[in-house]
C-alpha cells in the first residue's frame, strides 16, 4: 500500500499498518481526502482515534502530509481500488464533497465502489457523505434528487440511514475542510449530509 509524507512516498505492509493503528479507539477512513486537511484538523482533535486520508492525487497530498502526526495516514489509491491491507479496519468511513469518478460511482451504485466499502469495514460501521449542490449539479442532478439517489443506492447495499440533514453556507464555513470553505463562498452554498450505519 502506498503512502505519502510532504514528497516522500513508501509502501506499508499489513504488519506495519496494524502496527501504526494499534491502541486507537476508532479508525475513520476518509475517501477522497483532497487536500487531506479534515484528517489533519480530526487527528489533531481526536488523539485516541487514528485517521486515514485516501485520495488517488498525490499532488494535493503534499502539503498537509508533511505535518507528522502519530494518528494520521495518508494513502495515494482510489476508493474503487482500496488496498487489500485496509479491509476490515475501518469503523468510520467519510465522503466528504465527492466529485468526478467518486461523486458518479456513488450516483450510479458501483459494484466495484459498493464491495469495497463493505470490505474494509467492520460490522455496524459508521458512514457520512457530504453531497455539494454545485458538484451534483455539474453531474445533472438536483442537490435532493442526486442525494436521494445515492442514498438510495447506499440504503441498496445495506447500509441504513441515520440521518439526513441541510448544510448552509454557515455549515460550510464551519466544516473542517478547504473544499467546504470554498463552497461556503460559492454559487450555490448548499449541501446534504447523510448518516449511515452498515446493517
Amino acid at each position: 500500500m502506498e503512502t505519502i509524507r510532504g514528497r516522500t512516498s513508501l509502501d506499508l505492509n499489513l504488519n506495519e499498518l496494524m502496527e501504526r493503528v494499534a491502541n486507537y479507539d476508532g479508525i475513520t477512513l476518509d475517501l477522497g481526502t483532497g487536500d487531506g486537511r479534515f484528517v489533519r484538523c480530526m487527528a489533531k482533535r481526536h488523539h485516541d482515534a487514528f485517521f486515514i486520508g485516501m485520495d488517488a492525487c498525490r499532488e494535493n497530498l503534499r502539503a498537509h502530509s508533511r505535518i507528522k502526526l502519530p494518528n494520521a495516514l495518508f494513502v495515494i489509491a482510489s476508493a474503487q481500488a482500496l488496498p487489500y491491507e485496509l479491509n476490515g479496519l475501518a469503523d468510520r468511513l467519510t465522503v466528504n464533497f465527492p466529485w468526478g469518478s467518486l461523486l458518479e460511482s456513488l450516483l450510479n451504485g458501483s459494484p466495484s465502489l459498493i464491495n469495497r466499502l463493505d470490505a474494509v469495514t467492520r460490522p455496524r460501521a459508521g458512514m457520512e457523505v457530504c453531497l455539494n449542490a454545485e458538484a451534483l449539479d455539474s453531474s445533472g442532478w438536483s442537490l435532493e434528487s442526486g442525494a436521494e439517489r445515492i442514498e438510495r443506492a447506499l440504503n441498496a447495499a445495506g447500509w441504513k440511514t441515520r440521518s439526513h440533514a441541510f448544510m448552509d453556507a454557515r455549515a460550510l464555513r464551519s466544516f473542517p475542510t478547504t473544499w467546504a470553505k470554498r463552497l461556503a463562498f460559492g454559487r450555490d452554498p448548499r449541501a446534504i449530509r447523510l448518516s449511515l450505519i452498515k446493517g
